[in-house]
């Protein structure tokens, strides 16, 4: 496996820190990610995501959506229930086992919703960039004008 030395990176940037930890971190995974459970990433519109993950089998109360240090994460646990006990299974294909999945959201990435409907958990993301941080444009001042409009003192002494 290949290592990326960042420092590099960190000498020569400011404010890139997250990003550089991102990238290090995402260098670092596993080789073969989990990949229960199936999940799609959609984008519906220029600020608008939404994430699907397949939850058959769980109650909405067994699952948890949370966002926290700049990540989405989707977990859920099966509750044991008595009548599991006594449950002799000749073959178990649907998985009801516990899993989190942890999402990368960028800068000013938020989760509006949630919502569970046929297995399915949806969770729609906005980005809402602030106005400080959008494009404005910046009037250039035209120092000629600015002369004209001012009543000189020649005329001044002359009237």
């Amino acid at each position: 496996m290949r290592t990326y030395d960042f420092a590099p990176l960190y000498r020569s940037t400011v404010g890139f820190d997250r990003l550089a930890t991102m990238l290090d971190r995402a260098l670092s995974a596993e080789v073969t990610p989990n990949s229960y459970p199936p999940y799609n990433i959609e984008k519906s519109g220029d600020d608008k995501y939404r994430i699907t993950v397949a939850v058959a089998g769980f109650t909405e109360d067994e699952i948890s959506v949370e966002m926290r240090d700049g990540q989405l994460v989707i977990s859920a646990k099966k509750a044991e229930t008595e009548t599991d006990e006594n449950i002799n299974y000749l073959h178990r294909g649907i998985a009801a086992r516990a899993f989190e999945k942890r999402f990368q959201l960028a800068d000013h990435v938020r989760a509006t919703g949630a919502e569970s409907e046929n297995g399915l958990l949806h969770v729609d993301l906005v980005r809402e960039v602030p106005e400080a941080l959008k494009p404005r444009r910046i009037e250039i001042a035209n120092p000629a004008k600015t002369i004209e409009a001012k009543p000189s003192k020649k005329k001044v002494l002359e009237a």
